[in-house]
């Protein structure tokens, strides 16, 4: 399938930063931008910075750049980014935010971001996301059921998203609608993504975070587990790690999810290799492989006693589109 050139407008974006941004989810939008264009050999997609405070704007770890200002209803883009640190905490950027949205235009909340728009806004059951380390104090909370741990989610035209090293991968998804799945893949391939996930996806790391995980055994032995997917560690070896005995292991993992450390073990590569196959073109092997199974057979084995079918079913049904939303407007 061709690039969509003929049917494709000038997409223009527009990056908010504040005092305090993360200027590594700056210029991740920026150099994927830009890649995109390189990848395409045309200018399809432009981008600029605005800020309430133009002018020079430092980062929160020194960068500088130079931002246009930004009035809340005035010269609006295609398509708006609010990148976290200070700035994206800062909820400056919420009135153009909801200019953006009664156009029925796109906007994008990164990390610190999301998190303030989650808390300032009356979002009811629509499902919202952001950075797995305020997820926790947000769960702890109890007033966002909705909340979820993908890595992004739409909802009335807000993007709320996890931002940090999954930046690269929602710009992706946000150009996948102009580009061919070919040159999806390129793009990934350019920007030396390991693979590049779907909205979806859960976010990392975030089992062993799991505030209802008191026990600070259990947290060492998950943490261990998600260290060596790719070459599990017997359980016997696992509990001298974390310096308890086997069966003292074997309880607190009964106590805590009600099965072995084995059998939990095995589930969480399983979950692992799932969102391998349908999230990447990573050879059926590779995957197995990467997630301790050792052969194609054995994995497809344990994916169908998990999730009913196998691993070659599951990739053939997956959708070649990067992220679930559709960023035109309605």
């Amino acid at each position: 399938m061709a690039d969509r050139s003929s049917r494709a407008h000038l997409r223009s974006f527009e990056i908010y930063v504040g005092k305090g941004f993360s200027e590594y989810e700056a210029s991740a939008i920026a150099h994927t931008l830009k890649t995109a264009n390189d990848a395409l050999a045309e200018e399809r997609f432009t981008w600029r910075y605005v800020s309430h405070s133009p002018g020079l704007v430092t980062a929160q770890c020194g960068m500088i750049l130079r931002a246009e200002p930004a009035f809340d209803n005035y010269e609006l883009s295609d398509v708006m980014l609010v990148v976290g640190g200070k700035s994206g905490a800062s909820s400056s950027w919420l009135a153009r935010a909801r200019h953006m949205q009664r156009l029925r235009r796109p906007v994008v909340l990164l990390s610190n971001a999301a998190t303030t728009y989650i808390r300032s806004a009356k979002i009811n059951d629509a499902p919202v996301t952001t950075h797995w380390r305020d997820s926790v104090g947000l769960q702890e909370d109890g007033r966002y059921p909705s909340l979820t741990n993908h890595l992004s989610e739409m909802s009335g035209g807000i993007i709320t998203a996890a931002g940090s090293g999954s930046t690269e991968e929602l710009v992706i998804g946000l150009l996948a609608d102009q580009l061919s799945e070919n040159t999806v893949t390129e793009l990934g391939n350019q920007l030396i993504l390991p693979l590049v996930r779907k909205s979806h996806a859960e976010q990392p790391s975030t089992l062993s975070q799991n505030p209802a995980l008191h026990d600070p055994r259990v947290k060492a032995a998950i943490q261990e587990m998600e260290n060596s997917l790719d070459t599990p560690l017997p359980i016997a070896d696992l509990a001298q790690s974390i310096g308890v005995s086997t069966r003292h292991l074997e309880r607190v993992f009964k106590d805590a999810f009600d099965e072995t450390p084995a059998r939990f073990f095995k589930r969480l590569r399983t979950k692992r290799a799932r969102a391998m196959v349908e999230e990447t073109q990573m050879p059926i092997i590779e995957i197995a492989v990467a997630t301790g199974f050792g052969t194609s057979s054995t994995l497809s084995e344990a994916i169908k006693k998990e999730y009913g079918m196998t691993a070659s079913r599951l990739r053939a049904r997956r959708q070649s589109q990067v992220l679930s939303y559709n960023p035109k407007p309605n």
